[in-house]
Parts: C-alpha cells; structure tokens; sequence
C-alpha cells in the first residue's frame, strides 16, 4: 500500500529546484563571474579617494597596462583551449560511452567554474585597459586595480592548476560511471521514494477523481510541497500515481484524489514539471538505465571491454543497495500526498538484462552478473525469487552465446553456488533445472 509521509523536507520544491538547474547552466555561472569581474575592475575608481598618496607614487603608471595586456591575450587563448577540451569530452562521452552521460559532462562545476574564471579575466583585464585610457582611475585608482589585477592573477593560478588536474580523467569512461553512480545516489536520497521488493498493492481508484495531464513528456520534477497544500486545502490525500522518469500523455492519470474542481485540477498538474527529455534529478531509473548503456556499448564487438562491465555492475550493486536502504530507513514528504512505489522486477531489468544480453558470451562479465544478482539477493531476502529468474535468464544466455565448454561451465558452477542452496521462485526453478542439467 501506498503510505502517507510524515513530514515535508525531502523533495524539493520547484522554486529551489529551479535554481539549483540554473546554478547548473555554463552560461549563468560565466554571467556571474563576467559581471563581478567588470564591478572588480570598476570599483577602483570610487575607492581611489580613500588610498593615501604616498602609497599611489610607489606604483609605476605601466605596470599595470602592461600587465592587464598580458592578461587580456593569454585569457582569450586559455579560454579557446578550455572550450575545445570540453567539447572533445563531449564529443568522446557521447560516442564512446553514451550521449545520455554528457548532461553530467555539461554540468561539471570544476569545468565550468575555469571557464567562468578564464572569460572573467579576459573581461577584466578588456574594462579595465579601456577604464584606464579614459584615466578615470587617476594615480590613486590605479593602486586599487593593480591590487585587483594580482588577486585576478592568484585565482586565475589556482583555477588553472585545478582544470590541467580535472583534465587528467575528465570525460573518461572511469570517471563517468562514477558520475552517473554519485548523481543516482543523490536522486536516491532527494527523491524519497520507496522500492516494492513484493508487489505494493494499487490504491482503490473507485469513485475517486483522477487528474490528467494536458502535455505529453517525461515527468521530471513533483512539487509535493504544492501538493500538500492543496490537499490540505482541500480536506482530503492524494496518490500520485506516477514517478519521476514517467511518459506521460493526456490518456494517463498522474494523480487521484477523493473529491476536488476543476480548480484544483488545474493546481496539482502545475505541481508536475514535464519536459521532453529525462533528468537524473528525481529520477534513479535512469542512472540505472546510463549504467547500462555504458555497459552495453563497453561489451560491443566493436570496443569489447570486459572490464568496463564489470565495473557497471559493480556500481549498480551500490546503487541497488542505496535503494533498499533508503526504503528501509527513508520517507515520504508529505503529511497527506501518498507516493507510489518502484518496482523491484523494473530496476532490475533497466540494470541487468542489457547487461545479460550483451555479456552473455564473455564469462568474466556472466560471472560477475551472476555474484551481483546473488549480493542483492542476499540485501533483499524477499526478492529473491525475481532475482533467481533473472540469474536463470541470464545462465540460458550464455549456453546460447558460449561456444567454448570450459568458460560456460564456469558460469554454471557460480550459479549453482548461488542460486542452487536456496529454493527459488517456480519460473526461476524450471529455468535453471533445465540449463544446469
């Protein structure tokens, strides 16, 4: 059954949910940095007057202009290499691991923070050049900006040390699986839904108003704080009946409730965010789906890397295991919205059967399959049978993949290790009895 949640504080809401995409965007935080930049090289106009002149005479008149010329035409031609770094990365990641990790790429912040920093300079050094051929600086003002101009040089220093280290594993195949596991994770614990290990049962919709969508995407973002309101507005719960990640068209509900309006119909689809595309946000299936995407393209007889599965599915086990957690220890938020759950049987097959499919005839990749299946199953007692018929799946894959006696026999030795000890479900039992024969 679907539970009512305690307390609001986990999701967020759309308002802080909107900032912290637009803190996400290059272009918001370059505009940041380009604008504090321009006051920086501005100000030294108005605090002139309060610097002494014995200070002023100690400062020659072209120090400063030589020094804001260096800066000018070393920052353009930094900013150029940043820019061609990123786009190769881009172009690397969505060719060679898969396009749907380039969004974590796009957002990196050590990325973006150079290349905010390196444009800052570059516009710095550009007003204050033209600021001080109008001589509106005067002896005094130049002190100012040409202590302005020496901290500019520090951080322009210790943001260059950090981008030629971030360089070093940016957009590489490693560092990306480990971007999609950190951002799944972060959707796990913002997200606040729980995962059916058995089959949660349906809300009784008998009676009750549904509300449909009027656009036609993937649900993105459910403002439960709004959904709150209204339902405590209006006297009564409300059961979302989709998840973050969902397509959704105007033939589906999104939610039910006891009685409501037009009003309040018109209310709760603003408290939903659709867009055309999925975000990893709210959404953990799709880290799960990116996991086994880079896979999948991993063990392509065009790239065949084994151990870049291997690596996925050890990354999917974490990820599997921060979901159970988080539905043995987290909650809803929400005093009167009720969330639907995640099924067990989808997670699984967003994960593991690409995984299977394209893995079957590598036994390094069958092996791991087979212990992950079975370290899950040990964290989900109850899903055990769903997890013996995945096993079982994925032992017939390799018979019909494997062409080499040896290699099959060792997958089926770690399956009957694993799955033979302890009855599984009926379908997961007929399977293996008759591959392990």
């Amino acid at each position: 059954m679907n539970k009512p949640v305690k307390k609001a504080g986990g999701m967020t809401s759309r308002w802080r949910w909107v900032m912290r995409l637009l803190l996400r965007r290059i272009w918001f935080r370059a505009a940041l940095f380009s604008i504090s930049s321009v006051v920086l090289a501005l100000l030294a106009a108005f605090v002139a007057p309060f610097i002494p002149y014995e200070i002023s005479t100690k400062i020659g008149s072209d120090a400063v202009d030589n020094i804001l010329g260096i800066l000018a035409s070393s920052m353009l031609a930094v900013t150029t290499f940043s820019l061609t770094a990123m786009v190769s990365a881009f172009s690397a990641a969505s060719g060679a691991i898969t396009p749907r990790a380039t969004q974590l790429l796009v957002e990196d912040s050590t990325a973006q923070n150079a290349l905010s920093t390196f444009i800052g300079a570059f516009l710095f050094s550009i007003v204050g050049i033209c600021a001080l051929s109008t001589g509106i600086y005067g002896t005094s003002g130049r002190v100012i900006l040409f202590a302005g101009t020496i901290l500019v040089i520090a951080v322009i220093v210790i943001t260059l040390l950090r981008w030629i280290g971030h360089l070093a594993s940016f957009g590489r195949v490693g560092d990306t699986i480990d971007r999609v596991e950190k951002v799944t994770q972060a959707a796990i614990a913002r997200s606040g839904y729980k995962v059916a290990v058995v089959p949660a049962e349906s809300p009784d919709t008998r009676g009750r108003r549904s509300v449909h969508p009027e656009k036609i995407g993937y649900v993105t973002h459910i403002d439960l704080k709004a959904l709150d309101e209204i339902a405590e507005r209006l006297g009564c719960a409300i059961d979302i009946a989709v998840t973050p990640g969902a397509f959704v068209t105007p033939g589906r509900e999104i939610a039910w409730l006891e009685h409501g309006n037009d009003k309040s119909d018109v209310e709760i689809r603003e408290a939903f965010t659709f867009d055309h595309h999925r975000q990893f946000d709210h959404d953990p299936r799709l880290g799960l789906i990116v996991l086994s995407e880079i896979a999948s393209r991993a063990l392509s007889p065009a790239v065949n890397d084994p151990g870049t599965g291997i690596a996925v599915l050890g990354a999917g086990v974490r990820v599997m295991a921060a979901l159970l957690a988080e539905s043995r220890t987290g909650g809803s938020d929400s005093a009167h919205v009720r969330l639907p759950q995640i099924r067990i049987d989808d997670l699984l097959d967003d994960l593991f059967r690409p995984v299977a499919r394209d893995g079957a005839g590598i036994v390094e990749v069958a092996i791991k399959l087979q212990r992950s299946l079975a370290e899950i199953a040990v964290m989900a007692p109850a899903a055990h049978g769903l997890l013996a018929v995945r096993a079982a799946d994925a032992l017939a894959r390799c018979q019909a993949a494997m062409t080499f006696a040896s290699d099959l026999e060792c997958v089926r030795a770690v399956y009957r290790s694993h799955w033979t000890a302890r009855a599984p479900a009926a379908g997961g039992a007929n399977a293996a009895s008759e591959i392990v024969a």
